[in-house]
């Protein structure tokens, strides 16, 4: 017999994650979130995210990649229609891996990233061109 409590990950309470997930709406949120599942489970969100990284857990697992591609999705189209705050679309969207920061190469050194001429040489081309069109 083990010892330490029973634990709560039982049929009835992915039962009532699995409810959560297809009828969130009915809990009067605007978007469906882990802590809303865990609040409706009735367990801590701390829990939940023990549980994402269980292996013997992932019909939860897929239960919460439910919620969150469901907040995503809501996310995104209330976010272009502005039925969101775009600022706080733009923030919570940025935990599904959303981003508008702009991508630097600080490899190149200023140094054109294609096969065609320098800057320097199409200078010289053109004064070539002026100097041979003067005389």
């Amino acid at each position: 017999m083990a010892g330490g409590r029973p634990t709560k990950y039982t049929p009835e309470l992915l039962k009532k994650a699995h409810e959560y997930v297809d009828n969130w709406e009915i809990s009067g949120r605007k978007i469906p979130s882990i802590v809303s599942l865990a609040i409706h489970c009735d367990i801590s969100k701390q829990r939940v995210y023990e549980w994402l990284k269980d292996d013997d857990k992932s019909e939860f697992r897929d239960i919460v990649a439910r919620v969150e591609a469901k907040q995503e999705e809501i996310l995104i189209d209330n976010g272009l229609d502005r039925t969101f705050d775009a600022s706080l679309s733009k923030m919570m969207l940025s935990k599904h891996g959303y981003s508008d920061k702009q991508e630097i190469d600080h490899t190149t050194k200023g140094e054109s990233l294609n096969d065609g001429p320098s800057a320097e040489a199409v200078r010289k081309a053109k004064e070539a061109i002026l100097n041979t069109t003067d005389g």
